[in-house]
């Protein structure tokens, strides 16, 4: 295995004492080598994957005029729906891909929903394909927690108690589910269906069509992770650097679509409660904290940032969506 090659790690003996230590130490590893690893063994229902595959490929075939009956713009602070191709800007410039925003399904009734927060509330499902709420839904559901047995290997690996993150972050988590959809383009096209960038949160798990394209910033050079039957591939986001005081760091990545065809994905992020303080842990020995703005894709420190996960995430939101962002705050 060479230095750039991304670990596979399997989670499905992680029921056991032993085997618990043996998968932390795995994802210790991953972590401080590349901050992405595939994952295997995690119990998610191959038929469901596949009825998210169709029904997502059925939807993105509509016409522009069915799929803009759910646009976000009708999601209020929900931030939930569909946006065209080039809607979305990373770094300023439009992405070449078009998606859906989805989440945890909070009814009005919701005490956060009736307050007000932003990023919580009902998703814009659309009429057609017709059972794809179910699909998706039952999707987000089984990969939360697969989430949570991740992030119980993750705080393992710290030396931590497997619950540290569900009791100071994730008893309500912010979840958040996009379904991405790359236009085939020409070989050598080089239009960044997304470009670089770190995502945001704790822990991003996401599902890969058989097209590829992603690429990840591993020591320095920029590295295929092709997809892999059956697996998932897990990354670090801002708030796991800055809460482990940069030991793992959040890796930047980027997709390239030039397989000529179309390419799905499915990146579902297990984030920190919004009103959640996010701060570096305590008793136990991380590196000292240096501001790496100059080394980051935005020139912002992680380490800089002071306050909730919900304060966080609006900033960045502003970036990516300017309109949108704006019905946020």
């Amino acid at each position: 295995m060479s230095e750039h090659a991304i670990p596979l790690v399997d989670i499905s003996s992680f029921s056991t004492g032993e085997s618990k230590q043996a998968i932390a130490r795995q994802i210790a590893e991953a972590c401080l080598q590349h901050g992405f690893f595939y994952i295997t063994g995690h119990g998610v229902s191959k038929k469901l994957q596949e009825q998210l595959y169709e029904k997502s490929h059925q939807f993105f075939s509509l016409g522009e005029a069915e799929k803009m009956a759910i646009s976000m713009d009708r999601g209020g602070k929900a931030w939930r729906g569909y946006f065209p191709l080039h809607g979305e800007l990373t770094s300023g410039l439009p992405d070449r891909k078009e998606g859906l925003y989805f989440g945890t399904e909070l009814g009005p009734g919701h005490p956060t929903v009736k307050a007000g927060v932003p990023l919580h509330g009902a998703n814009l499902f659309p009429e057609n394909p017709a059972g794809f709420s179910a699909v998706v839904l039952e999707y987000i559901g089984q990969v939360s927690l697969v989430g949570k047995t991740i992030l119980q290997g993750v705080a393992l690996s710290l030396g931590l108690k497997e619950t540290y993150f569900e009791h100071h972050y994730t008893h309500d988590p912010l979840i958040l589910f996009r379904i991405f959809h790359y236009p085939a383009q020409a070989a050598d096209s080089e239009e960044w269906g997304v470009g670089e960038h770190t995502d945001y949160g704790l822990l991003t798990i996401l599902l890969q069509d058989t097209v590829g394209g992603l690429q990840i910033k591993s020591n320095g050079k920029w590295v295929d992770a092709p997809p892999i039957s059956d697996t998932f591939i897990c990354n670090i986001g801002d708030m796991l650097e800055r809460i482990t005081g940069g030991l793992y760091k959040s890796t930047p990545h980027r997709v390239l679509n030039k397989a000529g065809k179309n390419r799905l994905s499915f990146p579902l992020f297990f984030d920190p409660g919004f009103d959640a303080p996010v701060r570096k842990i305590e008793n136990i020995s991380l590196p000292l904290i240096t501001d790496d703005s100059s080394e980051r894709w935005d020139k912002a420190s992680v380490h800089e940032f002071s306050g909730t996960y919900g304060d966080y995430l609006l900033q960045k939101i502003g970036k990516v969506f300017p309109d949108l962002g704006k019905e946020l705050l």
